[in-house]
């Protein structure tokens, strides 16, 4: 097997990630006898520096003819003076839509050995292993241009939203529920807005093709709720875009840490973008402490996702998950009679339990 992996570092601790990332998977390719060929371009603020734009067509070009891409991490405060249409933010939400990439996968699963970091009782969060799906390209985010009238008396903000739009990310919500628990929490304010009611009216249609997935229909308020209060209660849960942000993101405390969290963002192909929930952490870059782990376990989904690699992706993930119970960490996290390190050391460890993995699966 031979992939083409886009590398897209961008700024702060993003490129630190990245590197270490590619340690792991070159271990991968190396023990499964696969050829990664890794091609870096830049994005974001890197690429304002570069190029005076947040995503160069040259970058855009590489991504397009790759087999997935990795993404570290963008922005940061020497570029938060600039105009919104070339923050380094601006890039990633553009090749999102270019890309295609609709759905935006967050696999929230609860680690042992972080059970007590979060700030939820631990009762509550030991058996969560949820997916939330979400609308990546339409909604509120990309509808028509927002405007202040009237001279800053009044405010418009346009969630928009084409029919087949939301029929593909149902679908694709689906597709994951029936290879899971089969059960399925589509999440909406069908008593409020228009754009909600014909989102529900597509899931009840879609659901009379899989007939074997429980449907569950949720208002996002009391799905917040139920989030914090019962997360073990969900499988997939499917919304629209800014619903998703915000739950995809209240959900990062079920793991104790935002550090830990991968994602992905795909299309109808198996092509996707793969990066960690958390930001690019300035304030730390280039000290040596950054936590890899929510970029490495992306990298676990690429391999799941776009390269239908199931038990290497798995390997992956039982390496990153030994690790910490042997109580190694970086200083974000805390783990009881842990033992704090680097992070060329904590992936060091990483790639010898992905070695220990491979020898016992073979």
């Amino acid at each position: 097997m031979k992939k083409r992996i886009v590398l897209l570092p961008g700024d702060g601790i993003g490129r630190e990630v990245i590197y270490s990332t590619k340690v792991i998977l070159n271990v991968i390719a190396k023990r499964f006898h696969y050829t990664f060929e890794f091609i870096e371009m830049p994005i974001g603020g890197e690429a304002i520096d570069q190029y005076n734009i947040p995503l160069p067509e040259v970058t855009l070009e590489a991504c397009q003819t790759a087999d997935a891409v990795l993404l570290g991490a963008v922005g940061g405060p020497k570029w938060d003076s600039l105009p919104a249409p070339i923050r380094p933010e601006k890039g990633l939400l553009e090749i999102r839509k270019k890309l295609g990439l609709f759905a935006n996968l967050r696999p929230v699963k609860s680690f042992s050995a972080l059970l007590h970091a979060s700030p939820l009782k631990e009762k509550f969060i030991k058996d969560s292993d949820l997916l939330i799906v979400r609308e990546l390209t339409g909604g509120l985010y990309f509808g028509k241009p927002s405007e202040r009238r009237n001279n800053d008396k009044a405010v418009v903000d346009t969630l928009y939203y084409e029919r087949y739009e939301m029929e593909r990310i149902v679908e694709k919500a689906f597709q994951f529920a029936r290879s899971r628990k089969k059960h399925l929490t589509s999440v909406d304010k069908a008593n409020v807005l228009e754009s909600s009611k014909m989102w529900r009216e597509i899931v009840k249609e879609k659901s009379k093709a899989y007939p074997d997935v429980t449907v569950e229909h949720m208002y996002v308020d009391a799905a917040s709720m139920k989030l914090i209060t019962n997360p073990s209660s969900f499988d997939v849960i499917v919304t629209e875009n800014m619903f998703g942000d915000i739950l995809s993101d209240e959900a990062s405390v079920l793991t104790g840490s935002l550090g830990m969290l991968p994602s992905a963002s795909i299309r109808s192909d198996s092509f996707g973008l793969y990066e960690p929930v958390h930001g690019s952490a300035p304030d730390i870059a280039g000290k040596g402490i950054a936590n890899p782990l929510g970029m490495i376990l992306s990298a676990a989904l690429m391999l799941r996702f776009s390269f239908g690699l199931e038990m290497e992706a798995t390997i992956i993930e039982k390496a990153v998950n030994h690790t910490l119970l042997d109580g190694y960490h970086t200083p974000d996290l805390h783990i009881e009679n842990g033992r704090i390190v680097s992070t060329d050391e904590l992936v060091a460890r990483i790639a010898d339990k992905v070695e220990e993995e491979v020898l016992q699966n073979n």
